[in-house]
């Protein structure tokens, strides 16, 4: 008779809807010492883990491509430095959550597409495009060719971003805690804006400022002028 987690499992290998490679025995029972050393340390996984192969890249051109038939405002977020996986995952989940086009981060320096990130975004990373650029600088540039308005946020901006006419293609350009914006990055931008906190906390967290910038851009789209 098999035990509960090895007949869960051989249930879950029998459903999927994927293309099992190779032609091994499609579940294998491993001891607790050996199922811990497959895995990262500290990683959740309640006794089963299961070998995929990793997701395609996303390409900017496909984002772009699907922009060009999207209804209503299309919004991309450009992440600068930010190497936290848990807050690249929250952000994910705010883009899923208030229809973003795409989240795109740097080649170098953005965290891997692993199960932390993956867990943090709660099953947005199947549904938002993870786009990995090599120069965001140059990929601003290509954004603004295809007719997006890109924004940086800075919390030291004049303007607050309910304030701005960003027309009907944004990009919502954000840095890390702590150093900011890159000058290469900010001067690119035709815009920067700031989130209307209180000058006690003038920040907030990458994940938390992407979400208040997405809803404010969600709640404002009936306003804008089409530019």
């Amino acid at each position: 008779m098999l035990a509960p987690h090895e007949s869960k499992a051989e249930a879950l290998a029998a459903g999927a809807v994927a293309e099992r490679r190779g032609d091994g025995d499609p579940v294998e029972v491993l001891d607790r010492a050996a199922f811990e050393r497959l895995l990262p340390q500290s990683a959740v996984h309640h006794g089963l883990a299961l070998e995929v192969e990793p997701l395609d890249n996303a390409d900017l051109e496909d984002v772009l491509r699907a922009a060009e038939v999207a209804e209503g405002r299309s919004v991309i977020l450009v992440l600068d430095q930010v190497s936290d996986p848990h807050n690249v995952g929250a952000v994910l989940r705010s883009a899923a959550a208030f229809g973003a086009g795409a989240v795109i981060v740097g080649e170098h320096g953005a965290p891997p597409s692993t199960g932390v990130l993956a867990k943090a975004a709660s099953g947005a990373l199947d549904i938002v495009p993870l786009v990995r650029a090599v120069n965001l600088a140059r990929t601003l540039d290509r954004l603004k060719e295809a007719g997006f308005w890109c924004c940086g946020l800075d919390e030291t901006a004049p303007a607050t971003l309910a304030n701005l006419d960003l027309g009907r293609r944004v990009v919502l350009v954000l840095g890390s805690e702590g150093s900011g914006l890159r000058r290469l990055l900010r001067e690119r931008c035709d815009y920067l804006a700031r989130l209307p906190t209180r000058p006690e906390l003038p920040s907030l967290n990458v994940s938390n400022a992407a979400a208040v910038a997405l809803y404010e851009l969600v709640r404002g789209e009936a306003g804008t002028s089409g530019q």
